[in-house]
């Protein structure tokens, strides 16, 4: 996938030295770009389709890909979790290209901003087209709950991840039906298969732990003294390895501003997002 998206960019036009850069980046969903503007300061259309293409590629479950590689089709686009996140990935850019619509010349170009930073926020890559601070709040807010939603298990990408809120989601429903049903018995399944209880008691815990790190984060370095909306986000771009908040953690700004105090919570953040929570709270 990497070789293949480094091919992609030549042809498009991009220099062979920034192909690696951006593939590299783009496999490991770690959005580093050599150029300040990132991948917006090629300005072209083919660069970005190709970029979001595969930094969704890369969101994926990789037991995808050896359904696929295995010729099981079936089994592999019956993913229920892959079905959930093409699901929010297409909704959440449609909701933003309609929204931002009127900054731009055409419902295309809306779109084409749209999907790619939809993409790059899902995937936690955190490369960057347009300031989307200067984007109405709806769409900033859109992307705030892609930031908590993340890339799906098994893939390179940070966050909560899309097989955790599969399973808080439908043990909501769950808990909802039998506060209707109080005798009632309902399994969960996924992919046909019926999830144990344990694994949905770590899926809880994990929640818990998330939120718990989340707000007191967020509290040490609101000690600072920036905005409600820059430090939040700042702790999610972090947490979730994503890169770019919002406010003045925006995608063309950084975090050179806060504090050593602050500096090293977020380090710590980036630790347990990318290493797991649980063996950093053991550690």
């Amino acid at each position: 996938l990497t070789l293949t998206e480094v091919l992609c960019l030549k042809l498009a036009g991009m220099p062979l030295y920034d192909s690696f850069i951006h593939a590299f980046s783009s496999a490991g969903t770690g959005g580093f770009s050599n150029r300040n503007a990132s991948v917006g300061a090629y300005g072209s259309v083919a660069i970005d389709l190709i970029i979001t293409v595969f930094i969704l590629l890369f969101s994926l479950n990789f037991a995808v890909y050896f359904l696929l590689l295995t010729r099981k089709w079936r089994e592999a686009l019956s993913s229920d979790e892959l079905r959930f996140f093409l699901l929010v990935v297409t909704g959440a850019t449609i909701l933003i290209a309609i929204d931002i619509a009127p900054l731009y010349t055409s419902i295309w170009e809306s779109l084409r901003y749209s999907v790619f930073q939809v993409a790059s926020i899902i995937s936690t890559t955190g490369f960057a087209t347009a300031d989307f601070v200067l984007w109405p709040h709806f769409s900033q807010t859109i992307l705030v709950l892609l930031m908590f939603c993340g890339a799906c298990a098994g893939s390179t990408g940070g966050g909560l991840k899309c097989a955790r809120a599969l399973l808080l989601f439908k043990g909501l429903k769950r808990n909802i039906h039998q506060v209707l049903h109080h005798r009632r018995v309902q399994a969960i399944r996924i992919n046909d298969q019926v999830v144990e209880e344990k694994v949905l008691d770590n899926a809880n815990a994990y929640l818990s732990a998330y939120v718990i790190i989340l707000f007191l984060s967020f509290l040490v370095i609101s000690l600072d003294g920036y905005s409600i909306g820059t430090n939040f986000s700042a702790v999610l771009a972090c947490f979730n390895n994503i890169g770019p908040g919002l406010e003045a953690v925006g995608p063309t700004c950084n975090f050179g501003g806060y504090s050593a105090l602050s500096k090293l919570v977020l380090i710590l953040d980036m630790l347990a997002g990318r290493l797991e929570i649980f063996p950093m709270l053991v550690l």
